[in-house]
């Protein structure tokens, strides 16, 4: 058993909050992935219909192969349910996300989201938020945002993909991953990341999520509420 099969029988359970009629977020990753390609036996095996608002190119294909009607998310005004996973989690149920890149999408699907529910293996659960933060910054302010960063104590690095280009998000803007080291107070580091001209968003998420299903190594999975 692995986290793949915890990640396969809880995505079954998660299923469960769906309800006729619902506006879904999809955010990224390997948990949503997985979900995603579930959810579409569910919808047909218990006749239920919704409408989904993917946060990425690679979760929005999934779910046109799937059969689940997209929809734009200018196009609604709240989010029944969002699905997504986590980078870390920290015992204040603080999140760091934006390893795929798409933080900024996934923030305005968690900002205007009734339900939150996360789905993240059990590695990504620490005391205190440790990794790396991804900013999402406009190319123009590359070096001075990078500045401002680094007199908040971070060490930015510019994300590439593997030939060495920048890597760009679905918006047209670039990353820096940045260590800050512990993370006592991820609120106010994200706030005061924000105000930084040229920087459109941060990978701070300090919305703390309703429920949390926690996959193990054992195949078995916890939910957190």
């Amino acid at each position: 058993m692995t986290i793949d099969d915890a990640i396969k029988a809880l995505s079954s359970d998660t299923l469960k909050l769906i309800k006729d009629g619902y506006v879904l977020g999809l955010g990224s990753g390997r948990a949503a992935t997985a979900l995603v390609r579930s959810l579409s036996s569910y919808l047909k095996e218990n006749n239920i219909k919704v409408k989904a608002v993917p946060t990425s190119l690679q979760i929005k294909l999934e779910a046109e192969k799937g059969g689940i009607p997209i929809i734009e998310a200018d196009q609604i005004e709240y989010i029944d349910v969002v699905f997504d996973g986590a980078d870390q989690i920290d015992e204040e149920k603080n999140m760091i996300k934006g390893g795929g890149g798409a933080l900024l999408r996934e923030k305005i699907l968690i900002n205007i989201a009734k339900k939150v529910v996360i789905i993240a293996d059990e590695s990504k659960f620490v005391k205190k938020l440790n990794r790396s933060v991804p900013i999402e910054v406009h190319a123009f302010a590359r070096n001075t945002a990078a500045k401002h960063i680094q007199d908040y104590g971070g060490k930015p690095v510019l994300r590439t993909i593997e030939r060495g280009y920048p890597f760009v998000t679905e918006n047209g803007n670039i990353i820096l991953d940045c260590d800050f080291g512990e993370i006592s107070k991820p609120n106010e580091l994200a706030e005061k990341i924000i105000q930084i001209p040229g920087v459109i968003e941060v990978g701070i998420f300090t919305r703390k999520p309703d429920v949390i299903y926690k996959a193990k190594e054992n195949g078995k999975f916890d939910v957190l509420t």
